[in-house]
């Protein structure tokens, strides 16, 4: 008896042919690294949207910090052009003070290692969040290459099925070789 020939009982479904057996465990290692897959990239879209959010927020908060200091280096500046007109020694001390003390939270606003919310550091911050952000939508695109090389290839070994083309099915292995490697792509970014 040949290859070919061997049937297998399945009850209730009738005889069915060993080499459709194998196509029908391809189909379902197919679609196992469908579901895999279709995780892998959910995960990695959720992370790119997360990080963008916080790189977002980051950003308006880079840019709120420097209108703070704007604000500050101009009342500062202010403060100091008046500064000749002022005759009364307690109101230029006080003034002078004042001007200190808002170069000193301007200075801050710049730069503070202590807390990370000086301009530099929330700058740093959002960059690594754009890092982030770019690295997981690399890997979901490469996830949905494997989505689509996956559903193609259950379809081809599908069709193989009902047609009894055996090259239907071996395009379907390849493309889910294909799809595989792209997963793996994806997986290792």
């Amino acid at each position: 008896m040949s290859e070919k020939e061997k049937t297998v009982e399945i009850e209730g479904a009738g005889e069915v042919s060993t080499e459709n057996k194998e196509v029908a465990m391809l189909i379902a290692v197919l679609a196992l690294l469908l579901a895999i897959t279709e995780l892998l990239g959910s995960a990695a879209q959720v992370k790119s949207v997360q990080a963008n959010i916080e790189a977002s927020n980051l950003w308006s908060f880079y840019q709120a910090k420097a209108i703070r200091a704007t604000t500050l280096e101009t009342a500062a500046a202010q403060l100091e052009a008046d500064m000749p007109s002022v005759t009364n020694p307690q109101q230029k001390a006080d003034r002078e003070a004042l001007v200190q003390k808002w170069k000193s939270t301007v200075a801050r606003y710049e730069s503070d290692p202590k807390t990370k919310e000086g301009r530099e550091q929330i700058a740093e911050r959002a960059k690594e969040a754009e890092h982030v952000r770019d690295l997981a939508e690399h890997k979901h695109e490469k996830f949905e290459m494997a989505v689509g090389a996956f559903h193609i290839a259950i379809v081809l070994a599908s069709a193989a099925i009902i047609t009894g083309v055996g090259l239907l099915a071996w395009g379907g292995g390849l493309l889910g070789f294909f799809g595989l490697l792209t997963l793996l792509s994806g997986w290792t970014t």
